[in-house]
């Protein structure tokens, strides 16, 4: 095919690489784009492999054991892939394979064990053979999906077949097959959950770490243990009947097409950039991209302590390790390469850092040369593949002393580390369209006069109902903590104090910073509070949340009995929080899922959807912020904002023509990528038909 295209032309496609769907061949500076679907089959291949939950790519470790449960034989293979499948029997097999040979393993009494999953790593116990087969460094949504999958066949297996004999076996001429397990189908869950029924049926598997627990299949063993050790690793017995069925797969919230084809992008090795506006789902699809790529080389980190824990990663400044990257090249090398530090830098295969509008644009570019000298490779940033996110028209990095700042994009390293800009257009936050017009029009830093007649009417709204007064957002966290520990002073009654309970009191101060939840939270009733974590989605008991404490429990906890705006009143208990440390460690926090919601901070509030919120706009002094705040709000009838002022609204130039050069940039790869389709059918007519 012969096209004629400029030089800006060649130059957009190489460096956006697919920013619509359109992939461009690296074989040749004059080869032209060809569709996303040719190019991606392979890509698309595997995931729906890893997503139908009969594939995974991992390390393995094979371990053959003697009667006393010690290794006698260890075999380990890097980068397996595992497959789940069937032979010609309908027994379930797990085939391992090394890239040249596979080995295939009869699953017919099996433990789990998935205590770690979210770190990529379990184990299946053959019991009749004695052997543990090890599994690590795997995504941990498709590891997830796996043991799922394996937990729900088997189950129904039991219930629906009887096993074939030995002579069976030996007599049989069937040839030897390996047919990849189906996709868990309704049928399945019917039948795997069927046997709750029986109250002595022994399960084979036991499992730690997955939702639903596996409790009754395989034959009966009578398996005593004390009442002290815990069950979550022991064999069950003396089954009850239940309800409910409690085998089910992972659910959640499906992925659109635009944060399909981001991820395609990712798993392709993409450094991507995605962007969009609030409520658009970008901690959403983060969360996904995480659990779909290897732990062991990835490392999810954010500009702030709070936007790092909703993902379950750390400070973009911890995982460096080089301060504020203020000193000069050779020190923030000598820092990255103390030995913690090292490790990481050196590990790292895949770096996500999330809220990149608060990243400064001179330390971008400190990290992008430490990388490339820790790292001892001369690519952008060392090679490591770089997952970018954040709304630059969002909140800006914290300057002291009204320094000036660089903002991310506009570092030297920038254009030569991201390959591919995508945006996510599709709101979810709020539904009703006409606050989402006010929404958008606001982030452009525009506030015509209609906007502004229907913000200021809000002041006038009832917002608050059965005792739930509208959180207060401020721009200074001095105002939050005063006016919380004012209101709550003012409250009669007994007052409870919940102190937290952390794996290591040295770390406290990083707990604080990482964790939605303080170390110490006082309530009384009639205190007005908020969830930090999604407790129950269906029910409307989200991260945001608003409540008020009606009561405490009786009992030693005192643990407060919580009304919501939603309808629900329930009695929270506390939840773990878990946060990476340097050198790879785990912190825990173990605290109620609360924070008193009098008044919280606009850069507290981000990723969270308030459910009633009153906003001062009066101090605004940096861009973004006013639209960060009235995004929080889930609608214009739970919003109230208080002396509005059409200046406080505006948005940085410079962002403002970012944005423009990406809209355009997308406007010439989409008006290439149809003018190649015509093309291709033009030339792909077959005369006469066919």
């Amino acid at each position: 095919m012969n096209s004629s295209k400029t030089p800006d032309v060649h130059r957009l496609m190489h460096r956006q690489q697919a920013y619509t769907g359109v992939c461009v061949s690296r074989e040749g500076e004059d080869k032209y784009p060809v569709p996303a679907w040719a190019s991606h089959r392979i890509t698309q291949r595997r995931m729906l492999s890893a997503s139908s939950g009969a594939e995974v790519q991992c390390n393995i470790t094979i371990e053959y054991l003697n009667p006393a449960g010690q290794a006698t034989k260890r075999k380990t293979i890097r980068n397996a892939i595992v497959t789940l499948g069937r032979n010609e029997f309908r027994d379930i097999l797990l085939r391992v394979h090394d890239g040249k040979l596979s080995q295939s393993f009869v699953l017919r009494e099996i433990q789990l064990f998935t205590q770690f999953i979210r770190d990529g790593k379990s184990s299946i116990k053959l019991i009749p053979d004695n052997i543990q087969i090890l599994v690590s460094n795997c995504p941990p949504d498709n590891l997830k999906v796996l043991f799922k999958t394996l937990s729900v066949k088997y189950a129904a297996d039991k219930k629906a077949s009887k096993p074939v004999s030995e002579r069976t076996r030996l007599l049989s001429t069937l040839p030897r097959t390996f047919d990849t397990i189906s996709p868990v189908q309704v049928q399945d869950m019917e039948r795997a959950n069927g046997l709750k029924s029986q109250r002595t049926v022994q399960t084979p598997i036991s499992t730690k770490g997955l939702k639903n627990r596996i409790n009754d299949v395989g034959p009966s063993r009578n398996i005593k243990r004390p009442r002290s050790i815990s069950s979550e690793n022991c064999l069950v017995t003396e089954l009850k009947s239940v309800k409910k069925p409690t085998l089910s797969m992972p659910s959640g919230r499906k992925l659109t097409k635009e944060q399909s084809q981001i991820l395609s992008m990712i798993l392709k090795g993409k450094n991507v950039f995605f962007t969009g506006s609030a409520g658009t789902g970008k901690s959403f699809l983060l969360k996904r991209i995480v659990g779909a790529l290897p732990p062991k080389s990835t490392y999810a980190t954010a500009s702030t302590g709070v936007a790092a824990c909703h993902i379950g990663g750390t400070t973009l400044h911890a995982f460096a390790g080089i301060g504020s990257g203020k000193a000069p090249l050779h020190q923030c090398v000598e820092l990255a390469q103390r030995p913690g530090i090292k490790k990481h830098w050196q590990n790292c295969r895949h770096l996500i850092i999330d809220e990149i509008s608060m990243v400064e644009g001179e330390f971008f570019d400190k990290l992008e040369a430490v990388a490339r000298i820790v790292c001892k490779r001369d690519e952008p940033f060392g090679g490591i593949q770089l997952i970018v996110c954040g709304d630059f028209l969002q909140l800006p990095p914290v300057s002291r002393n009204k320094e000036k700042y660089k903002l991310c994009f506009q570092a030297k390293s920038w254009q030569k580390c991201i390959q591919v800009n995508l945006e996510l257009t599709e709101v979810r936050r709020q539904t009703d369209k006409k606050f989402i017009a006010i929404l958008q029009s606001i982030r452009l830093g525009k506030c015509p006069e209609e906007v502004a007649v229907q913000l200021i009417n809000t002041a006038n709204q009832k917002i608050d109902r059965d005792g739930i007064l509208a959180t207060r957002l401020c721009t200074h966290k001095d105002d939050v903590k005063l006016t919380n520990e004012h209101r709550l002073q003012q409250l009669p009654g007994e007052l409870h104090t919940y102190q937290a309970i952390d794996s290591d009191p040295m770390f406290v101060q990083t707990l604080n910073t990482q964790c939605p939840v303080g170390q110490t939270l006082q309530l009384k009733k009639g205190a007005q509070v908020m969830l930090t974590r999604n407790l129950d989605i269906d029910r409307g008991m989200v991260n945001g949340a608003r409540g008020v404490v009606i009561g405490f429990e009786p009992g030693n906890q005192s643990l407060p009995q919580v009304r919501f705006l939603c309808g629900v009143t329930e009695t929270i208990r506390p939840e773990r929080w878990m946060v990476k440390a340097l050198g790879g460690s785990y912190l825990t926090r173990h605290q109620l899922p609360l924070k008193l919601a009098w008044a919280i901070s606009i850069h507290k509030s981000q990723g969270m959807s308030l459910d009633c919120v009153e906003i001062s706009l009066a101090r605004v002094f940096e861009s973004g912020q006013a639209y960060v705040a009235l995004s929080r709000a889930r609608s214009l009838e739970g919003l109230r904002v208080m002396d509005f002022d059409r200046r406080v609204v505006h948005a940085n130039a410079d962002v403002l023509h970012f944005y423009g050069k990406l809209k355009k940039e997308k406007a010439l790869m989409q008006s290439s990528l149809d003018g190649y389709i015509e093309i291709e059918n033009q030339e792909n007519k077959i005369p006469g038909g066919l």
